[in-house]
């Protein structure tokens, strides 16, 4: 029997480039399905994937992906419309009847959830549960680690401050997992299906963490003291605005920030889910935040780029910012006149949380309180 070909979709992302190296060094053929040709997609056709270039919205790109696959890693775009990239993966799959499909969603993930890009994901999971003859696996991922850099590590590795709203500081409220992690697990479930066809896992890093103590261990890596602010929405939407962040991303990250410091995230972390899929124990935040360090030319403390992370931190006040609602309004997204916090929702309390009788990794229709064990 031939080697399954396997597909990526969002292959230069962060974990859809992680997946697509671990699964070539598993020794499965991988076409790495990229939005451009650009130095990552060079790094996986070097490793040895396929490159296809194309559209994840357009049905006519998604079949010719598709042509000659046997099994998927579906990386939904971190964006809007995310719900249209779906249905387009939905419908090629099931024409080329996809023997199983790893699919990359939200912890947030909930039919009434207040954001557009939650209830999306929600959605496209509903719609891959459909196909009659493609098995499933989710991986149900809450806030990353690498999140907690986006926009601020220029600000944090220059002046020392760490700006982001995850409110008190030494409250634990998160065990974050790392990309590579992440990958890990969708690649264990793309290579044995029979084991884990059905299943949802939670991928979580090995420690719950409180901002201060984040803050903390970014200091000890940086060789500096680094203070956590738990800034206002209004200060951080701009200042990612002012980066040229998407401004409907923006809006999202408004309402995770709510969900964050509401405990959400915390929620049946930390596990052992990684370790129980791939034998090795999940990393920590430290590796985690020495790799991103490594990797970025910002975190290199210079005269210039001090002046620069000053200039960029002063400039914040005078950027355009806006409510959260006006920009999705403007965007023209769909918005529910009651929507739910996931903390607010029984429904997504009684399929999430422990207390409420959860086994976070569980088949579909079962708990599997085995994956928990060691």
């Amino acid at each position: 029997m031939s080697t399954p070909k396997i597909l990526v979709t969002s292959a230069a992302g962060k974990t859809g480039l992680p997946a697509t190296l671990q699964l070539l060094d598993y020794g499965f053929p991988v076409r790495a399905f990229v939005r451009s040709y650009d130095h990552r997609a060079k790094r996986l056709e070097d490793a040895g994937a396929e490159i296809f270039v194309g559209d994840v919205y357009s049905i006519a790109d998604m079949r010719k992906a598709m042509t000659g696959v046997q099994r998927a890693y579906q990386c939904s775009p971190t964006q809007t419309n995310t719900l249209h990239a779906g249905a387009v993966f939905t419908i090629a799959a099931k024409e080329a009847k996809l023997e199983h499909v790893v699919m990359l969603t939200q912890w947030t993930a909930a039919a009434n959830h207040p954001s557009i890009v939650s209830r999306e994901l929600w959605m496209n999971e509903q719609l891959l549960k459909q196909l009659p003859n493609t098995t499933l696996t989710v991986i149900n991922v809450g806030w990353f680690a690498e999140n907690y850099f986006m926009g601020v590590l220029e600000t944090v590795s220059q002046l020392g401050i760490w700006p982001i709203p995850l409110g008190d500081g030494d409250e634990k409220k998160n065990a974050p997992p790392s990309n590579n992690d992440i990958a890990a697990a969708a690649v264990a479930a793309l290579i044995d299906p029979v084991a884990h066809a059905g299943n949802t896992y939670r991928p979580t890093g090995p420690v719950l963490l409180s901002p201060n103590e984040m803050a903390a261990i970014m200091g000890k890596v940086l060789g500096r003291t680094v203070k956590y602010l738990d800034a206002p929405d209004w200060m951080v939407m701009k200042a990612l605005i002012s980066q040229r962040f998407p401004a409907s991303m923006v809006a999202q990250l408004v309402i995770y920030g709510e969900e964050y410091r509401r405990g959400t995230f915390a929620i049946d972390a930390p596990n052992n889910v990684v370790r129980n899929l791939t034998g090795e124990q999940a990393e920590n935040f430290e590796t985690i935040t020495r790799r991103i360090v490594a990797e970025r030319p910002e975190a290199v403390r210079t005269i210039g780029n001090k002046l620069k992370a000053v200039w960029n931190f002063m400039k914040v006040p005078f950027t355009f910012g806006a409510n959260p609602e006006v920009i999705e309004r403007r965007a023209e997204h769909v918005l529910l006149k009651s929507p739910t916090l996931n903390r607010d929702s029984q429904e997504w309390v009684d399929s999430h949380d422990s207390a409420a009788g959860f086994v976070p990794d569980r088949p579909a229709n079962a708990h599997s309180p085995a994956l928990l064990a060691g």
